[in-house]
């Protein structure tokens, strides 16, 4: 049974829908609730008993052998501990259902004999994954992680939010992504594409029109504007909207207030902003040709999203996933040295781009492999500056900054980078030409020498 100073502490963690679990400070769970039970594989009479069986947080949810600050990653429960407060950390976590990004809360607490305790709350993301699914947002990679983080933050809060980023990277999926996490979900998330409309057709996609205010118009229409009432509107490439139109924008961002093209009477709406632009809207508002006033409405929030050379270690993931997406039943594959140079590349047009390349091959391919000669030719020649072929270029050594590193080093950079590719590490190991043991073992010194090149810098 569990001890009768923490039966409260209990009674919390069974007062939760999400999974949770109570955590002494040296890792082990005490207790878990129902939902916990169900999500992660563990020992059932961990729920009301762990006297003879006893569980670790990082191995059930990281399957790690210890903390999870010593295997690279950030430690809510060491944080709360030095802190003595909350924490919140988006961890990807092993599941019953495979990998799953996990947005996790602990709480440091004390039992009426003043013990610490932590409890952790996690709540499964149901807006992105780290595995292949047929909608929405993929990635596993650190810099998607810490997207993924913000956008479950800015999600909980009815705030403007300004997505930046190149061309391609995805910034309409991400609107949607911090809509369905909002509480405003269960209403519409309408898109308004700003860019290449008139003025008179922006204002009537916008705010509707009232019937024979102009040629064409035959009834009443409402604008994108009603139909995202109680929702969220999503103003996609903001950056195209002419001067003239940004005041109207403006107006309507500040009062909630709109009338119809055409009419006379006063509407109001509620909406959740959230705009979108590939543009430098700074530089734009110094060359006068974006409102200050307006560009300060809608960035109160400004998110980055990553082009996909700052995530390289996801393309695996998304190639499978977009051929899962665009080829249906058929089951498609890209060869490891395919697979490799699309690594080298450095997309321009990011993931948007890798898709136009995959149906590409696809229609090239007369099997199931996608082999590098079904790409088109100029690809293998645009090659990203930090690829294994272009570490270091000894001609250039002298007037470069770089430090001369040993073979080994080398090696085990090759090898770091690989294992973006090669998520069996028995199969990269068989092609490399070396045991499991000597892989792994590789692997850490590598981990260890970049530590020491962080602490140097």
């Amino acid at each position: 049974m569990i001890p009768s100073p923490i039966l409260n502490l209990q009674d919390i963690v069974n007062t939760y829908k999400d999974a949770a679990v109570l955590i002494s400070d040296s890792f082990e769970i005490i207790s878990a609730n129902p939902a916990y039970l169900e999500l992660y594989t563990i020992d059932p009479s961990c729920h009301t008993s762990v006297s003879e069986n006893k569980h670790y947080c990082y191995n059930i949810s990281h399957h790690y052998s210890r903390s999870c600050d010593q295997e690279g990653e950030s430690c809510p429960l060491q944080l709360a501990k030095s802190t003595q407060t909350k924490q919140r950390v988006l961890h990807i976590h092993h599941t019953r259902y495979g990998e799953e990004h996990v947005d996790v809360s602990l709480y440091p607490i004390k039992d009426s004999e003043g013990r610490l305790y932590f409890l952790e709350v996690m709540k499964t993301v149901k807006h992105a994954s780290p595995q292949s699914i047929q909608e929405g947002m993929v990635g596993k990679s650190v810099s998607f992680n810490q997207l993924l983080n913000l956008i479950n933050r800015v999600a909980e809060h009815d705030i403007s939010v300004l997505l930046q980023g190149e061309s391609g990277t995805g910034k309409e999926l991400v609107a949607h992504a911090i809509h369905q996490a909002s509480s405003r979900n269960e209403m519409a998330c309408v898109t308004v594409e700003c860019s290449g409309l008139s003025e008179t057709l922006f204002e009537s996609e916008l705010f509707g029109h009232e019937k024979g205010s102009f040629t064409g118009a035959v009834s009443q229409k409402k604008g994108l504007i009603e139909e995202a009432k109680g929702g969220t509107l999503f103003l996609d490439e903001i950056g195209d909207v002419p001067l003239n139109l940004q005041v109207k924008l403006l107006r309507l961002i500040e009062t909630r207030m709109f009338r119809r093209v055409g009419g006379i009477e006063q509407l109001h709406t509620n909406f959740r902003l959230i705009c979108a632009t590939h543009k430098d809207l700074l530089q734009m508002v110094r060359m006068g040709k974006f409102r200050e006033d307006l560009y300060y409405r809608i960035s109160t929030f400004p998110l980055h999203l990553p082009a996909l050379r700052e995530r390289i270690e996801d393309i695996p993931l998304l190639v499978n996933t977009i051929l899962e997406r665009i080829t249906g039943n058929k089951k498609m594959q890209v060869s490891d040295d395919a697979l490799m140079m699309l690594g080298r590349y450095y997309f321009p047009g990011n993931i948007r781009q890798l898709r136009n390349l995959l149906e590409f091959a696809c229609v090239m391919t007369d099997s199931s492999v996608i082999e590098q000669r079904h790409f088109p030719s100029d690809l293998s020649r645009e090659e990203l500056p930090n690829s294994p072929s272009s570490i270091i270029d000894y001609d250039d050594f002298e007037s470069s900054h770089q430090q001369l590193m040993t073979l080994e080093q080398h090696e085990n950079n090759y090898i770091s980078h690989l294992t973006r590719y090669f998520s069996d590490k028995k199969l990269l190991a068989t092609k490399l030409g070396i045991s499991e043991r000597t892989l792994y073992r590789k692997l850490q010194l590598c981990r260890k020498q970049n530590v020491a090149i962080k602490e140097s810098e």
